[in-house]
């Protein structure tokens, strides 16, 4: 593949803090990374279960130069790619998962609603500390993956699930507690997706038609 230049030492930095937190989850992730034009999206899936079913996450970043690609990626590979210079050479092609293929929307988003950083974060650690008081050490995985999907699928504003401010934090979109940062709730068609400082994370609605990652 050709070679990708970021904008700079910053923006590269930005990409690689997103790809070592998902590798620090699962050393054998993969991305898709695609780009038309002058900004590169890397999408990955969280590996939380119940906690992360549905979701994907984005890291867009400012590429110095448009550029045009589409592929799924090691994760480990993409951030060893990642030069001092800010230029990335994207590793071969790897057979994706079936998330990979099923991307949310570039456009057609709309505003929904409105939260505040600091009430998600709490929303976030009550989920957690509720996990952790029902459940115990031996439990059968469907009781544990039964407590999850009822813990993470709980609506806030904007009907957006806990399960996408729960990987915002995991990832460190969110940013560091300030009471004034607010976040965006977007919804376009089967998908809604929390809009943060530092990367977005999209939710698919369960049981609704997928839609493929367009213009």
């Amino acid at each position: 593949m050709s070679t990708l230049r970021l904008a700079d030492s910053a923006a590269a930095a930005d990409l690689g803090g997103y790809l070592a937190r998902l590798l620090r989850y699962d050393r054998r992730a993969v991305v898709r990374i695609r780009a038309e034009g002058s900004v590169l999206g890397t999408f990955g899936h969280p590996p939380f279960g119940e906690a992360a079913s549905g979701v994907i996450t984005l890291r867009a970043s400012e590429l110095a130069e448009p550029a045009t690609v589409d592929a799924t990626v090691s994760a480990g590979q993409l951030l060893d790619a990642i030069a001092d210079d800010a230029s990335v050479v994207p590793p071969a092609s790897v057979t994706g998962p079936g998330w990979a293929g099923l991307l949310p929307p570039r456009t057609g988003w709309a505003r929904v609603a409105e939260l505040g950083v600091l009430d998600l974060a709490h929303e976030v650690a009550a989920g957690v500390a509720e996990f952790r008081a029902r459940t115990e050490p031996g439990m059968a995985r469907a009781d544990l993956d039964r407590i999850a999907a009822g813990i993470w699928t709980r609506p806030m504003a904007g009907r957006l699930p806990l399960r996408a401010a729960h990987a915002a934090q995991s990832f460190g979109f969110l940013g560091p507690p300030d009471a004034a940062a607010r976040v965006e709730v977007l919804r376009a068609g089967a998908w809604l997706r929390l809009e943060a400082r530092y990367g977005s994370v999209s939710v698919r609605r369960e049981g609704a038609p997928g839609l493929l990652f367009t213009r």
